[in-house]
């Protein structure tokens, strides 16, 4: 099994089950003890903002704030540098804890060894 596992989600609202589908897997595999990279892209971009993931619901899925908080507890979550600019999103607006960072930065994670990457 991968030490670290880097995945990129590019689903918000859009596409709530391939959203949810991004951040539970990540959620599961902080609590599994892996390392966990969460990368916000695209629509998922707006839940590095305060608030934004509670707003987000579909039926039979975990909570988005809560699967947040289980990837912050053995994990990072990166917003990806150009769709904040897109959005007008910047450091001082983002949840505790949240980074933002450019494509260098993912592929020098992804490419780390002993890394599996995912997208969704």
């Amino acid at each position: 099994m991968a030490k670290k596992l880097v995945i990129k989600v590019t689903a918000g609202a859009d596409a709530p089950e391939r959203c949810s589908q991004a951040f539970t897997v990540a959620a599961v595999a902080a609590a599994s003890g892996v390392e966990v990279s969460l990368w916000l892209t695209g629509e998922s971009a707006w839940f590095a903002l305060p608030g934004r993931a509670a707003e987000f619901e579909l039926p039979h899925a975990a909570p988005l704030p809560e699967l947040i908080e289980g990837v912050q507890a053995n994990g990072r979550i990166t917003l990806c540098a150009q769709c904040a600019k897109r959005r007008g999103i910047e450091e001082p607006d983002l949840l505790e804890g949240v980074r933002i960072a450019g494509a260098q930065v993912f592929v020098g994670e992804a490419m780390a060894d002993e890394t599996q990457a995912l997208v969704y």
